[in-house]
């Protein structure tokens, strides 16, 4: 199946090239689905590519198809798909595990040895990204939609179950003082699943009033501009701290150390941004009996985060400040790259013109 495609050929260049995914066949297998994509988002890892060609050590090896956080129509259905027909609306989780290994057996899918994640670089050859106009899936990669959901909404499900799986990894949250710092998409929408799951109050940092108006929208109880009150988080840090959770979420580690003056003895930190090297006072982890704990991905969140979605009970129009046409690809990174103006930017592939 060919189609025009959004593809990272090195950083800063980005084409739309026709394209025709090796492992997709010409014909359908009885598992399988033929969907074309209508809505995208750009997320931090797409930006990683497309400004510096990856990040850490994972680095673009070959021209790659970005995009992981999509939405799309069927327009054909596998011998085997009895649940699914053409013309319905669906929310595609990018998580493609293999089910066999180790990790997959015990429940932890998002650690599975043969991941193929959409728009990855971490293996070779790369795994194709979703922003193309068409694309093959496994059936079980799609969720059904409420017709009262649109498709640019769906295309949320992606980051919300970031947050969902970061909130599963700090364990309950229920009653809990809770700081989150960074209010990116991920961070807002985080913000929403901390309201789901109880949280007693959320305190939201970032250095953008942009981002922060998003967060209080999404729920936060109080937000801290640190760019324009950089003194803003030390009232909190009285009696050795006064946040349960701390929620890293903007990849800086300058935010992540100012949380340890502030999480309480025996807090819980979750790191969820993408950073680099960081330098931690370990004394400071060791003396409060700090628990920092790592998150990476989802993956039988995305079905919650679907559910949260249809049924309204998580809004996320407050997330999406831009949506360019497919067409206008370049200016559609450029524009997700200022985070003066950009929220989550996605990209309108045209399916649902096309359904029209």
């Amino acid at each position: 199946m060919t189609s025009k495609a959004i593809v990272c050929h090195a950083p800063e260049d980005l084409r739309l090239d026709a394209f025709q995914d090796p492992q997709d066949t010409t014909a359908l297998a009885p598992h399988q689905l033929a969907v074309r994509v209508a809505y995208g988002g750009i997320c931090g890892s797409d930006l990683h590519y497309y400004k510096h060609g990856g990040f850490g050590t994972v680095r673009i090896k070959e021209p790659m198809v970005l995009g992981h956080e999509v939405s799309g129509i069927v327009s054909a259905v596998g011998s085997a798909v009895t649940n699914l027909k053409a013309g319905q609306r669906i929310a595609i989780s990018p998580s493609r595990p293999c089910g066999q290994c180790q990790y997959c057996q015990k429940g932890q899918h998002n650690h599975c040895l043969d991941m193929r994640f959409y728009g990855s670089a971490m293996r070779f050859p790369h795994i194709h990204g979703a922003f193309r106009e068409s694309l093959v899936i496994d059936a079980s990669q799609a969720h059904v939609l409420n017709d009262s959901l649109s498709l640019s909404l769906a295309a949320l499900a992606e980051p919300l179950s970031v947050g969902l799986h970061a909130i599963q990894r700090a364990g309950s949250v229920f009653g809990k003082q809770v700081l989150v710092t960074g209010c990116g998409p991920i961070g807002a929408l985080l913000i929403a699943g901390l309201r789901r799951a109880g949280a007693a109050r959320i305190v939201a940092v970032d250095l953008s009033d942009i981002a922060l108006k998003c967060a209080k929208a999404m729920g936060a109880d109080e937000t801290i501009n640190l760019a324009t009150h950089p003194e803003g988080l030390a009232p909190f840090a009285v009696n050795k701290g006064v946040f349960d959770v701390m929620f890293e979420a903007s990849g800086s580690d300058k935010a992540l150390r100012s949380g340890l003056d502030v999480v309480t003895p025996r807090g819980v930190i979750v790191t969820i941004g993408l950073g680099g090297e960081s330098n931690l006072p370990l004394n400071q982890l060791v003396g409060k009996e700090l628990e920092l704990r790592g998150t990476f991905r989802f993956h039988e969140e995305f079905a919650v985060a679907v559910r949260f979605l249809n049924e309204g009970l998580i809004d996320g129009r407050p997330v999406i400040s831009h949506v360019v046409d497919f067409d206008q690809a370049n200016h559609a990174f450029e524009l997700a790259c200022d985070k003066t103006q950009a929220m989550k930017v996605q990209i309108n592939f045209g399916a649902d013109k096309v359904a029209a």
